[in-house]
């Protein structure tokens, strides 16, 4: 009978770490336990390296959560991780992860998802957030406009991105991603049509934040059109 920790998790095994930038790897895990799960582009997965024996082991390593970029019904998943400016384990062991590597991984979640009935579509967010953008936007129904703004650190550090020639981007050069004004800055100076579309913003949190606050308070946006998650604070 398999144990509690079996029932929760599904084991993979990690097939290819490949940079994607300086600063971001593209990690894939496959195997027979990762067919046909239940994924909306734009959800995560909590991930815990090595094959631990049961739950209290399981607890006492720590899980990390990652978004997924792509995902593949017969057995495959792809994500995208930032490993520098970034110090939490997460970052670490994504800096150290090698092809063959063991790792048990939760089935996908969370409700930053797209809504296909929206005018329009409005991406916002860093390098972390960069991931759940990129799989929103190739996601988004063809024919729909997308709009939106990515911060990264420098031009080098620009991953390429499905409608990537329909975002913006900025840069803060060293700054922190913390509090970004550049990201806000670029979304401020971003032209959109009148009416309200659907917004989907992740990064950090009081940048996300701020870039809710300028849509509903500066811009008039519904509460409800504005769909945030939080991956990190400083």
């Amino acid at each position: 009978m398999p144990g509690l920790l079996d029932r929760m998790v599904r084991r993979a095994t990690v097939s290819a770490v490949t940079p994607v930038t300086p600063s971001m790897v593209q990690i894939g895990v496959s195997g027979p336990a990762l067919r046909d799960l239940s994924w909306a582009p734009g959800q995560h997965l909590n991930v815990l390296p090595g094959s631990p024996s049961g739950l209290i082991e399981a607890l006492r390593k720590g899980w990390r959560s990652y978004t997924i970029w792509d995902y593949d019904p017969r057995g495959s998943l792809e994500l995208r991780v930032v490993t520098h400016g970034h110090d939490g384990p997460g970052a670490r062991w994504a800096a150290s992860v090698q092809a063959g590597d063991e790792v048990a991984v939760t089935p996908p979640e969370g409700r930053l998802v797209v809504r296909p009935e929206a005018p329009y579509h409005l991406v916002v967010g860093e390098e972390t957030g960069s991931v759940a953008m990129g799989a929103i936007a190739r996601a988004v129904p063809v024919g729909a406009p997308v709009y939106g703004v990515i911060e990264v650190d420098t031009p080098d550090d620009r991953p390429e991105m499905p409608r990537g020639a329909e975002l913006d981007w900025a840069y803060r050069n060293g700054a922190s991603a913390a509090s970004s004004p550049a990201l806000l800055g670029a979304l401020k100076a971003l032209r959109l049509p009148d009416e309200p579309g659907f917004a989907y913003v992740a990064g950090e949190a009081r940048t996300c934040q701020k870039v809710r606050a300028h849509l509903i308070h500066d811009r008039g946006w519904p509460r409800g059109n504005v769909r945030l998650h939080a991956y990190w604070t400083a």
